[in-house]
Parts: structure tokens; sequence; C-alpha cells
């Protein structure tokens, strides 16, 4: 059964970085694609960025593009978003998501989910 793991949130001044990782387990992992999603308070979960299983295809939300870069190490399994130049509107939860196509991320549908970690950013 696939699980997946976030690690790398805290807190960081606006226009710092941080880099936030998703740590797969399980016989599937490695062909699912993955994407990460943030919630703020008292606002709905949204997409942030994706990668497809084999990393060499990427999709980001226009509000993050030229600042976050997700990545993929297949070899270990994570899935890590860069996150530079960081506004008090990124403070979050962040959420990895992983399910066998874009199609099953995006809709949420036969997904696995982390338990999200914070992102605060101090402005």
């Amino acid at each position: 059964q696939v699980q997946v793991h976030e690690s790398g949130g805290g807190l960081v001044q606006a226009g710092g970085s941080l880099r936030l990782s998703c740590q797969g387990s399980g016989h599937s992992f490695s062909s699912y694609a993955v994407g990460w999603f943030r919630q703020a308070p008292m606002k709905e979960r949204e997409f942030v960025a994706f990668t497809n299983w084999a990393g060499n295809d990427e999709l980001y939300a226009n509000t993050v593009k030229g600042r976050f870069t997700i990545s993929r190490d297949t070899a270990k399994n994570t899935v890590d978003l860069q996150m530079n130049n960081l506004k008090s509107e990124d403070t979050a939860v962040y959420y990895c998501c992983a399910g066998p196509s874009f199609a099953a991320v995006s809709g949420g549908t036969n997904v696995v989910w982390g338990q999200g970690t914070q992102v605060t950013v101090s402005s």
C-alpha cells in the first residue's frame, strides 16, 4: 500500500526559501504521479505543483510559477518542492498527494495523502 509523508516545513521570513520533501513508500509509488497541495486557514485546499511518475513532466499553479520547483528522485522515492522568494500568502499547510495519474491527483480520487507540513512566512 502506498503511503506518503511530508517534511521540511517551518517558519521563514518573506523572501526566504524552504524545501519540502515527500517520502513515498509502497510497491506502486514509483509508478505514481505526485502533487503538492496547500490549504491556508479559512480557505479551500488548492493545487500547487505536480510531477509525473518519471519526474520529467511538471505543472505549476500560476501563483507559484517561477518561484517553486518540483523535483523527483526515483532512486530515493522522494518528491521535493523547492520554494523560493516566499510570500506571506504562501503560508499554509502543505500536503503531498500520490495517485496513478494526473487526473487522479487533480481530482482527488484513488489517491493517498500525507498528514501535511506547516509553512509559515512572516512579513
